[in-house]
C-alpha cells in the first residue's frame, strides 16, 4: 500500500437490522481448581539466582551511525540475528525472555541486562516464548516446532515435546498448563511438568493465531481459512463455529479477548476486526477500515494490497478497542456506540500494539523502530522513545507500566523507561 492511501469509513455487519446489542453482565464464579484439580498449584514464586558474569558482545550486524539517538536504559546483545519475542515475568516483572533467528531463547534480568541463562538445544528460529502466571517455568518454541519448559530457579529443561511447524504459544493463566497451535490446525494443550496432552483438531490449515479467555476454561483459536473457533478446554469440544460470513474471507492475524472474557476481537488479513460475544459466539459488529482508491490504476491481474490486521486489544478501564493495520493506522473504536473514536497515523505498519492495565493509555511499536503512547481519550500521541536501528518485532510492558522490554531486526533486546510525570 502506498503511504498516502488513507483509511476512511467504518463498516458494520452487514444490514444494520442485525447487529445484536449485547448487555454484558458479569461472569459467573468459575471454580478452576475443582476444574483441573490434578494440576499441581505451586505457591513459591521464582527465586532470583545469583546473576553470572558475561561480557556483552558487540552487535556486528547493525550499520554504524543508522540511528544516532538511543532512549534506552538497558540494552541486551547477546543475539546475533534477529530477536522476535519478549516475555516478562509475571510476578516480579525482573526478568525477560528472549528468543531469536539465531536458534537461541536467553533469560535475562530487566535491571541491568544481566544474563541468568541460556534456553539451549534449539535448532530453528525461536519464535515463541513465555512464562508461566507464577513465573516458575519458562517456555520457549521454534518454528519447527521443538517446545522447551525450564524451571527458572534451578535454570534446568524440566520438559520438552516436537509438534508441528508452531504458530503461537500461550500459558495458561492460572495453571502449569501450556497451549500451542500449528501448521496442520491443531491446538495442543499439555500439563508442565508432567506432559498429560489434549488436541483440539482444527480444519487441515494452520491454527494462525489463539487465546486463553480469562475463565481459564475456554481458547479461542483462529485459522488460514478464515473460520474462529471457541474451545471448551476441559471436555475438547467446540463451542462455537464462526465461518463464512461470520467468519473473515482471510486468513485470521490475531485474537484478543476483554478483561472479563465475555467480548472476543478477531483480526485478518481482509482489514476487518470483528467483536464477538463469547457465550453465544455471535457476531457483535464488524470494524472495517476502507481503503481510498489507489494513486496508480491497477493493471489486470493484480491485486489491491491489502490493510491486514496487526494487533488489536481492549481498553480495561473505558468500553474502547484499539485496532493497528499494516499501513500504520492506529484505530480506536468506542465498543458502546460500535464506532470509529480515533485514527492515530504511523508513517510505517504496526507490528503490535499493547494496553497500559490501569488506564487508557494504548502503545504501539512499528516497522519504523519506535515506540509510541497514545491517549486513546483524545487520540494524542504522549511520548516516542527510539534506540533500535531496525524494525521492533515484539515488545512487553510491565504491570505498573513504567518500562516497556523491545526486540527488534538489530539483534537487540532494549528496556525504555517510560515513566510519565502525570503518575
Amino acid at each position: 500500500m502506498e503511504p498516502g492511501e488513507g483509511p476512511g469509513a467504518l463498516g458494520l455487519h452487514g444490514d444494520e437490522e442485525i447487529i445484536e446489542v449485547v448487555e454484558l453482565g458479569p461472569p459467573g464464579p468459575d471454580d478452576l481448581a475443582e476444574e483441573m484439580e490434578d494440576v499441581d498449584f505451586e505457591d513459591e514464586g521464582a527465586e532470583e539466582p545469583d546473576a553470572e558474569a558475561w561480557e556483552s558482545e558487540d552487535d556486528e550486524g547493525v550499520e554504524d551511525g543508522m540511528e544516532a539517538q538511543d532512549d534506552s536504559e538497558v540494552t541486551f546483545s547477546l543475539h546475533s540475528a534477529s530477536v522476535f519475542c519478549v516475555s516478562l515475568d509475571p510476578k516480579t516483572n525482573t526478568l525477560a525472555v528472549t528468543g531469536g533467528e539465531d536458534d537461541k531463547a536467553f533469560v535475562w534480568r530487566v535491571s541491568d541486562g544481566e544474563l541468568l541463562f541460556e534456553c539451549s538445544g534449539h535448532k530453528d528460529s525461536v519464535t515463541c516464548a513465555g512464562f508461566s502466571h507464577d513465573s516458575v517455568f519458562v517456555a520457549t518454541g521454534d518454528m519447527s516446532g521443538l517446545i522447551k519448559v525450564w524451571r527458572v530457579d534451578a535454570k534446568e529443561e524440566v520438559w520438552s515435546f516436537e509438534v508441528g511447524d508452531l504458530e503461537w504459544m500461550e500459558w495458561h493463566p492460572q495453571a502449569h498448563v501450556l497451549l500451542a497451535g500449528t501448521a496442520d490446525g491443531n491446538t495442543w494443550m499439555w500439563k508442565i511438568p508432567s506432559g498429560d496432552c489434549k488436541t483440539f483438531q482444527g480444519p487441515a490449515c494452520p491454527a494462525t493465531c489463539g487465546r486463553i479467555l480469562p475463565d481459564g476454561k475456554r481458547a479461542v483459536v483462529g485459522y488460514e481459512d478464515g473460520t474462529m473457533r471457541i474451545w471448551d478446554l476441559k471436555q475438547g469440544t467446540s463451542l462455537h463455529v464462526l465461518k463464512g460470513q461470520d467468519g473473515h474471507q482471510d486468513p485470521l492475524t490475531c485474537v484478543a479477548s476483554n478483561q472479563d472474557g465475555s467480548l472476543i476481537m478477531t483480526g485478518s488479513v481482509d482489514c476487518h476486526a470483528k467483536l464477538v460475544n463469547s457465550a453465544t459466539g455471535k457476531v457483535v459488529c464488524v470494524f472495517k477500515m476502507e481503503s481510498v482508491t489507489p494513486k496508480t490504476p491497477i493493471g489486470e491481474g493484480e491485486e489491491a494490497e491489502s490493510n491486514s490486521v496487526e494487533s488489536l486489544g481492549f481498553c480495561n478501564v473505558m468500553p474502547l478497542a484499539a485496532v493497528g493495520y499494516l499501513d500504520g493506522t492506529l484505530a480506536i473504536y468506542d465498543l458502546s456506540t460500535q464506532s470509529l473514536r480515533h485514527k492515530c497515523q504511523h508513517e510505517s505498519g504496526i507490528v503490535q500494539l499493547l494496553w497500559e492495565e490501569s488506564s487508557a493509555v494504548v502503545y504501539t511499536c512499528s516497522l519504523d523502530g519506535a515506540v509510541r503512547l497514545w491517549d486513546a481519550r483524545s487520540g494524542k500521541m504522549i511520548s516516542e522513545y527510539r534506540g533500535h536501528s531496525a524494525e521492533i518485532l515484539d515488545f512487553a510492558v510491565n504491570k505498573d507500566a513504567s518500562i516497556v522490554v523491545t526486540t527488534s531486526g538489530d539483534h537487540q533486546a532494549k528496556v525504555f523507561c517510560v515513566q510519565r510525570p502525570d503518575r
